[in-house]
């Protein structure tokens, strides 16, 4: 079982940056493939970004190439999504999930086991 919580949300204003953060714990958190989703409200979740375990392997939606990079840190078993020029478009409440399947980095949200309970992202105009 892997516990997941995000922090570093926040209210922003259009053009600026936030860094995203989701410690992982339980299990071997080190040996999964991390993702990111946001909901924003009325709207579906949505796939931001996905890193494998090794970190060697990234996928972005296409809206976020570009201004959004995740990485992580296994040492710490925590993952990142530093997000750049940010948009009011951008609002949601960001997700963070671990998928068993270690190499997977794909946008689908049913491949992921578990979900942290996520971090809220504001940006204003």
């Amino acid at each position: 079982q892997v516990q997941l919580v995000e922090s570093g949300g926040g209210l922003v204003q259009a053009g600026g940056s936030l860094r995203l953060s989701c410690a992982a714990s339980g299990g071997t958190s080190s040996s999964y493939a991390m993702g990111w989703f946001r909901q924003a409200p009325g709207k579906e979740r949505e796939f931001v970004a996905a890193i494998s375990w090794t970190g060697l392997s990234t996928y972005y939606a296409t809206p976020m190439k570009g201004r959004f990079a995740i990485s992580r840190d296994n040492a710490k078993n925590t993952v990142y999504l530093q997000m750049n020029s940010l948009k009011p478009e951008d609002t949601a409440v960001y997700y963070c999930a671990a998928s068993s399947d270690k190499y997977y980095t794909g946008s689908f949200y049913y491949k992921y086991d578990y979900w942290g309970q996520g971090t809220q992202v504001t940006v204003s105009s």
